[in-house]
Formats: structure tokens, C-alpha cells, sequence
């Protein structure tokens, strides 16, 4: 069975009403570069300052800050997905776990006995 970790993150109270799909793919972008100058800071990569007396805890801790800057963005964009078109986003993550399954990254739920007497798929992974 996979390993699970779940990440609740709040829809933004200061979302402007001017923020698209567009925009906030713009600010996913950013954020990603943040995480991969951080990672490379990390890696003490060429050319890439470090701060003075940072200890490699710091410089992880900035990696994992930036990664939830990252998946906050990511967040807000589906809130915008719903919020401006409507999309069903709990119907989107079944469909993405699926693909995972279908693509072996995640190993099919066991089924668990119905009381009905007959079998039932285990409560599905994600959460939204």
C-alpha cells in the first residue's frame, strides 16, 4: 500500500477579483524558479549565492518553504478553476489518482467487503 500525506491549504483571503488561470500560471512559474534556485542553493551550484552562515537545515528549510509556495499557488489555481468556470474538482482528482494507478505509479486500493455482500472499492486517495 503507498504512503500518503495529505496537504489542506486555505483558499486565499486576498485573491484580487483580476487573478485568471493565466495569471496564476504566470505566479506558478515564479514560484517553481524560487523552488529551483533554492534547490540549488541546496546543491551549491555554480554561481548560486548561498547566505552567509546558512547551515544545509536552513537551505532545506528554504526548499520546503518555496515547495509550499508552489503547491499554494497550485491551490489557488484550482480554486479559480471552480470559482470562475465551474470545474469539479473532486471528479478531477479521481480521474488523476486513476492515472496514476493506470500508469503504475500507485498500486489499485484493495476492495473491502460491502454489507450488502458484495465488494467495494476502499474510500478513494486525495482529498479536496
Amino acid at each position: 500500500m503507498s504512503e500518503s500525506k495529505s496537504l489542506s491549504l486555505p483558499k486565499l483571503d486576498r485573491i484580487l477579483k483580476n487573478v485568471t488561470v493565466e495569471s496564476t500560471a504566470l505566479k506558478l512559474m515564479e514560484e517553481a524558479g524560487e523552488l529551483g534556485a533554492a534547490i540549488s542553493r541546496l546543491r551549491g551550484a555554480a554561481g548560486i549565492q548561498t547566505p552567509p552562515g546558512a547551515t544545509p537545515q536552513d537551505l532545506l528549510r528554504e526548499v520546503a518553504l518555496e515547495l509550499l509556495d508552489v503547491a499554494q499557488t497550485a491551490v489557488t489555481m484550482m480554486f479559480v478553476l471552480e470559482d470562475e468556470y465551474g470545474l469539479d474538482t473532486r471528479s478531477v482528482l479521481a480521474e488523476h489518482i486513476e492515472k496514476l494507478t493506470r500508469k503504475g505509479y500507485l498500486t489499485p486500493l484493495p476492495r473491502q467487503a460491502d454489507p450488502a455482500g458484495g465488494q467495494r472499492d476502499r474510500e478513494p486517495r486525495g482529498a479536496l
